[in-house]
């Protein structure tokens, strides 16, 4: 990849973080209990890190990293987390595991992409974070929903 297309898919990872942080801002305001609502701010701050290391790469290479606002995309994801997470906790988690398979999913393109090696090993770190993430939030939904029944 050329440096312009490199600064490129880096600022797309960064604003999916940025776009999955305000997400989970919309989450643990809906989630009464409070050992998923800590687990939920432990992933938040992973997506906060993932903006910070993958910055650190943009400016490294003379480019500038997105503002830490949500694009369109983002706002839709934030609102549909905002109104899924309205009837509480499973309606959150259940939001969330949309949007962290979307992340992953991103995270699993990116991973085949060829990098520098510093940047490849941020970028298979940062999947690791998103499937460790999304395998929670699935076994939270299937433990919540074993519980109603």
């Amino acid at each position: 990849m050329t440096r312009d297309e490199i600064l490129n898919q880096l600022e797309k990872l960064i604003q999916l973080d940025v776009d999955a942080t305000h997400a989970y801002d919309q989450a643990i305001k809906n989630v009464d209990d409070q050992l998923i609502k800590d687990k939920l701010i432990q992933f938040q701050g992973d997506h906060r890190r993932h903006i910070d290391l993958l910055s650190a790469k943009v400016l490294e290479m003379g480019g500038t990293p997105p503002e830490l606002t949500s694009d369109f995309k983002g706002f839709f994801i934030s609102g549909f987390t905002a109104l899924r997470s309205l009837t509480g906790t499973k309606g959150a988690l259940e939001a969330m595991e949309t949007n962290e398979k979307l992340t992953t999913s991103k995270y699993q393109d990116a991973v085949k992409m060829v990098w520098p090696t510093d940047i490849s090993s941020i970028i298979q770190a940062n999947l690791a974070d998103e499937q460790r993430h999304l395998s929670y939030v699935r076994e939270a939904v299937q433990t919540i929903t074993a519980k109603k029944r």
